[in-house]
């Protein structure tokens, strides 16, 4: 475990950089560390963010598929979003751990 500050916010990281405490997400966390990763957020950036956030909530296995069928955005749509790795930036910007899914 390790501290980063992130938006001038002292928060928790594994070695991946995702949020050890979900609690500790705000918006402005999520959109610099999307930053660091070249991605500027938008309001279909964040529907996908709080979509996931509350998925996780509910204990749902997360899965690109079931974003796609969300009604936010196409599975297409989801790449066009986080091309790096859609599923795995989208969790790690929404402050909730890697789904076992991704590599």
């Amino acid at each position: 475990m390790a501290q980063k500050t992130i938006a001038g916010q002292a928060v928790d990281v594994n070695d991946e950089g995702y949020l050890l405490d979900a609690s500790q997400w705000s918006r402005e966390i999520a959109a610099e560390m999307a930053k660091e990763e070249g991605i500027d957020l938008t309001d279909k950036h964040y529907e996908v963010l709080e979509f996931l956030r509350n998925a996780t909530e509910k204990g749902e296995t997360l899965t690109i598929r079931k974003v796609g069928k969300s009604g936010i955005t196409d599975i297409k749509g989801l790449y066009a979003l986080f091309p790096k790795g859609p599923l795995k930036l989208s969790s790690k910007f929404a402050g909730i751990s890697k789904p076992a899914s991704c590599v």
